[in-house]
């Protein structure tokens, strides 16, 4: 396991959410500080505000994605398919080891429930009911073999 992966895990064990820990990881390889990491992808955590949509370690890996392979010209269509490309080979490398990139589905919850913004309390019970710090490892780990390999 690098010492990204293991930076990552730390992130999520200290508190931030998934999204945080994946990007903030990763982000000062971009010159992105960990401060200005942390706040951008804040609200990317639990599915997008703890909506339960699309994870939010794969959200945080697709900005390092976007940082390393974005194109920055409107009308760069080419730089837009390898940025896609890219996302596409992570997720499918992120699905190896998880079924689904919607946070929901991850958790094992109802579709039709609408949780509180508010997050769950950080317990031992926490981190034994809740895959995320092994899905938080499974998205570096991807986002690692298509960002370093």
């Amino acid at each position: 396991m690098s010492e990204r992966v293991k930076k990552a895990e730390l992130l999520f064990t200290q508190g931030y959410n998934c999204s945080q820990a994946v990007f903030a990881a990763y982000a000062d390889l971009f010159g992105i500080d960990e401060k200005t990491a942390l706040k951008l992808s804040a609200g990317l955590g639990g599915g997008c505000g703890r909506q339960r949509e699309l994870c939010g370690a794969v959200s945080g890996a697709a900005m390092i994605i976007g940082l390393k392979f974005g194109a920055t010209d409107g009308a760069d269509t080419e730089g837009k398919q390898l940025c896609y490309e890219k996302v596409r080979e992570f997720t499918d490398e992120f699905k190896k080891t998880n079924h689904s990139i919607v946070c929901r589905e991850l958790l094992g919850l109802d579709e039709g429930k609408k949780e509180s913004a508010k997050p769950d309390e950080r317990t031992k019970q926490y981190y034994e009911k809740r895959p995320c710090v092994q899905i938080v490892t499974d998205s570096a780990e991807a986002l690692e073999k298509v960002i370093f390999e």
